[in-house]
């Protein structure tokens, strides 16, 4: 199969879809890789150490997408790409769909067989694909909110760990999924007092058992939010649900009960964000305020750390990468129903609920467009 992976696009995304050793392994399971020029470097990978691989290089994007059979990448195609896609091509990369009928509907158009990593799932309900940049984004998370905490950029100025007879910052967790995990982790190490959120009483005793004294927990409700914003110095959204928009958690009008330059990090922005007031931002342009209330909303926070986040993302993809290019993508979702869970458009089709959900479109079950 000819692989190909372009660079990617969008803003400040410096990571790539495809590292030196995937094309190895591609190239050695008899498959033909092409990567477009300086695709790598942002992550730090040179054009040689793909040449070394035994891929080949592009000139352009355009290159790649008319000779390849599978596009690999990380971001969701932006509307230069998606013109680019065609019937019979499959596209395997994030999309979250839910909250972008333009892509929805340029990549239905195209007839791409798209398989998003978002939505590709294993044995034990997780989300093996999106996990491993769930764990950035949630390690990034305080990181970032502890700087636009900062007075210089609107923040309270607080430290996040205070000093010996100062209080520290009072962080708020909503979700304790992967990315409320790892944000409330590395926000604990901080130093900071830190309180997580969430419905499944399971996943409370679990972070309990983890962290011990380290944080405190709470069942999620309007009720313990409301009271928990009040005294917030910093608000990490870390809800997701699978494929579908994130519901919005708080509103505008809670912004009122919050501290003047308290600070809300929305992760779930790549699935429309989980507070009313969220939009995308972009690294250049991080930050903005909405009244009184600071806001960090990066649609790719863990391209940020591309080189970190690129090789944690090609170790839990090269399996699945290497069966789509081994079988091709129809006998690889017939044979692994976790990867026919990634299928979300096929033919001009729809295949993902949350998406058809979120947006009113008719979908069609991923196991009967295995039959098109």
């Amino acid at each position: 199969m000819r692989i190909g992976c372009p660079k990617e696009i969008k803003p400040q995304e410096y990571r790539v879809g495809l590292t030196p050793d995937a094309a190895r392994e591609a190239v050695a399971h008899g498959h033909e890789v092409l990567v477009e020029r300086g695709a790598g470097l942002g992550a730090g990978f040179a054009d040689a150490d793909y040449a070394a691989a035994g891929a080949m290089l592009a000139d352009s994007a355009e290159e790649v997408f008319a000779c390849a059979e599978l596009v690999v990448k990380v971001k969701e195609p932006q509307a230069g790409e998606r013109a680019l896609l065609r019937a019979g091509q499959v596209l395997f990369t994030y999309l979250h769909l839910a909250p972008d009928p333009d892509q929805t509907r340029d990549l239905l158009a195209s007839g791409v067989t798209a398989i998003a990593y978002e939505t590709v799932t294993d044995a034990g309900g997780g989300l093996p694909l999106l996990a491993p940049m769930s764990e950035v984004a949630g390690r990034l998370a305080p990181q970032v909110g502890a700087w636009a905490l900062q007075k210089a950029n609107g923040g309270r100025g607080v430290l996040m760990g205070g000093v010996p007879g100062v209080a520290p910052a009072e962080v708020v967790v909503i979700g304790g999924g992967v990315v409320g995990t790892h944000a409330a982790r590395i926000a604990a190490g901080m130093g900071a007092a830190v309180t997580v959120l969430d419905r499944s009483l399971a996943r409370l005793r679990m972070l309990d058992d983890l962290f011990g004294p380290l944080m405190r927990t709470r069942h999620s409700s309007a009720g313990a939010l409301g009271a928990l914003l009040e005294r917030a110095d910093m608000v990490v959204g870390a809800v997701l649900i699978p494929g579908a928009a994130a519901p919005k958690l708080v509103s505008r009008a809670d912004l009122a009960r919050m501290k003047p330059g308290a600070v809300l990090v929305d992760v779930a922005i790549d699935q429309g964000g989980c507070f009313e007031t969220s939009r995308p931002t972009t690294h250049e342009n991080p930050i903005y305020e909405v009244d009184g209330v600071v806001h960090y909303c990066v649609a790719n926070m863990p391209g940020a750390v591309p080189r970190s986040s690129t090789l944690a993302l090609g170790n839990a993809t090269m399996p699945f990468l290497l069966a789509l290019a081994d079988k091709g993508w129809r006998r690889a979702c017939e044979d692994d129903p976790h990867l026919l869970a990634g299928l979300n458009t096929h033919q001009g089709h729809l295949t993902c609920y949350g998406a058809g959900k979120a947006q009113g479109i008719d979908v069609l079950s991923p196991h009967l467009a295995l039959r098109l």
